[in-house]
């Protein structure tokens, strides 16, 4: 391939270098430059190009790019037309993201002019995520080259997540109360149905090896089988590995280099997956446990080496379960909390009344909700507004917030959640969403949500809960954000809640103030009578 200047008389049959911006339209970077195309640089006074003109056994960048997206993809993977030198490539079911590292680099190393990149392996993704990307730097490049890109075979594909029936086995010491028994058992139900999986069986023995393989004998059919033990695991002749042999099973591995998740065991029985289970899972943090349980739903054969080879980015965030942890609160970084404020609805049940100006404590409804806001640790606070905007504006005439309108209002909550959602990217951590129908949310509320928010560790959706039922406002990571602008409808983010249920944590509030919104006139009636 020649590149560089080139006299604009001489220039058809050449690809452009850059783009040049015509009178009567651009010439854009990469074309092919027609007999007309050079009449109308001339015309445009152009006399020099800088273009490529390809030679015997190049490819043209769109080509070569075309050629290895098709060569690089595995099962489940999809490819866009390639266009401007850049073939991308697509999930095309739920499941783990499975790479070739070794071979990426060989095909990153065969020359410069090829580029390959994924996004981190071992990740759950969805259809219509982009896992990878082709990129030819230059206009063209060798056809030998991207005929040694193509002999590296398939390098990327997803391993959909299969629905299985597992089975958990819960052991018991002396002391060991119910309860733990019981949260234990429902972050494991959890996380596999997070996964599209569940958990059909559960048994609750003993924690000695004869009753854990009993147990295990009797779970004929089910897949993955978790021994989640009363006591850690700390030597291959502990209870749960001792328990695996009795049954007939084999010891594959014991510990990891992930942390937390140090204390699993990796077992095979027949076919079957065994997992000693660290006591770290007992918590929904995300731990070593979690990627090692993802790949066994996906049916990814995992074996000692796999394990060992986890240490590189092992080293995952502390839960509160952990006795000593690494880092204090004085020296984590401060998190960036934000507030949207619903408030552009109608008010249809409550008749020709505008609730958010309805009188509640000598003001406004939504004043005294956005001050308590202001009297928290949170900003921006964004009111999204839309029905009677300006009402609610002047209602909040001098509070410290920004107003993000909302013309689609009357199509129901997820236009409002949307907005909000979009004033809030990139700006904030973590964002409260708040309705701004609720006058009985306190600061005390906000607190305990902004105190257990830590999407590091598992807990990236903070509902508020009073006697077992949630309620709001929600706290939500900014990760979120994204999916938030993709809601339809009038049910709010239930479907948001019901796909991320593994990273939602629950806390628990001294009152009903979460649960009380004021939908009717009987509901602003009975606050009335229980403010006066």
């Amino acid at each position: 391939m020649k590149f560089g200047p080139v006299p604009v008389a001489d220039a058809e049959g050449t690809y452009l270098a850059h783009t040049h911006r015509l009178e009567d339209g651009a010439l854009k970077k990469g074309r092919r430059l027609s007999a007309d195309d050079v009449a109308r640089l001339v015309r445009s006074g152009v006399d020099t190009v800088v273009a490529a003109r390809l030679e015997d056994g190049d490819v043209h960048e769109d080509a070569a790019a075309a050629r290895i997206g098709a060569a690089v993809a595995g099962a489940h993977v999809e490819i866009d037309d390639a266009t401007t030198g850049r073939a991308n490539l697509f999930a095309d079911a739920r499941g783990i993201f499975v790479v070739d590292r070794d071979g990426v680099d060989r095909l990153n190393t065969i020359d410069p002019a090829i580029t390959f990149a994924t996004i981190e392996p071992d990740r759950i993704v969805e259809p219509g995520d982009m896992i990878a990307t082709v990129k030819i730097i230059p206009l063209g490049v060798a056809d030998s080259h991207v005929a040694a890109a193509e002999a590296i075979g398939a390098l990327v594909r997803v391993a959909p997540l299969a629905r299985r029936s597992a089975a958990l086995v819960l052991t018991t010491l002396p002391g060991v109360k119910d309860k733990q028994l019981e949260r234990a058992e429902q972050s494991q139900h959890q996380r596999l149905r997070a996964l599209g999986s569940t958990i059909t069986r559960v048994e609750k023995v003993p924690h000695d090896a004869r009753s854990v393989a009993d147990a295990i004998a009797r779970l004929e059919g089910c897949d993955p089988i978790l021994l989640l033990g009363a006591s850690a695991i700390t030597d291959p002749g502990d209870v749960i590995p001792t328990a695996i042999r009795e049954a007939g099973g084999e010891v594959l591995h014991v510990g990891m280099p992930v942390d937390p998740g140090n204390l699993l065991v990796l077992g095979r029985l027949a076919s079957r997956t065994i997992i000693g289970v660290p006591g770290c899972a007992r918590s929904l943090a995300r731990s070593g446990f979690d990627r090692v349980l993802e790949r066994a739903v996906a049916g990814i054969e995992i074996g000692p080496r796999d394990i060992m080879r986890m240490g590189v980015g092992g080293l995952m965030k502390d839960i509160d379960a952990r006795p000593h942890p690494r880092q204090t609160e004085a020296t984590k970084t401060p998190r960036r909390i934000g507030a949207v404020v619903l408030a552009a609805g109608q008010s249809k049940r409550m008749g020709a009344q505008n609730k958010l100006l309805a009188e509640v404590r000598g003001q406004a409804m939504v004043r005294g909700v956005v001050e308590t806001l202001v009297g928290a640790d949170v900003s921006p606070i964004v009111v999204v507004v839309g029905h009677e905007a300006d009402r609610v504006r002047g209602a909040l005439a001098g509070c410290e917030v920004e107003y993000v309108d909302n013309p689609d209002y009357a199509d129901g909550l997820s236009t409002s959640i949307r907005a909000g959602a979009a004033a809030m990217e990139d700006r904030v951590d973590g964002a409260l969403f708040v309705l701004s129908d609720m006058p009985w949310v306190t600061r005390a509320h906000l607190d305990a949500l902004m105190s257990a928010f830590d999407p590091a560790s598992g807990r990236s959706i903070c509902v508020p809960t009073h006697g077992g039922r949630r309620g709001n406002p929600i706290l939500w990571s900014a990760r979120y954000l994204l999916d938030m602008q993709r809601l339809t409808g009038d049910v709010g983010a239930r479907p948001l809640l019901a796909e991320h249920a593994d990273q939602i944590a629950e806390v628990e509030v001294d009152d009903r103030g979460v649960h009380f919104d004021v939908d009717t006139p009987q509901a602003l009636a009975e606050l009335d009578a229980e403010t006066d």
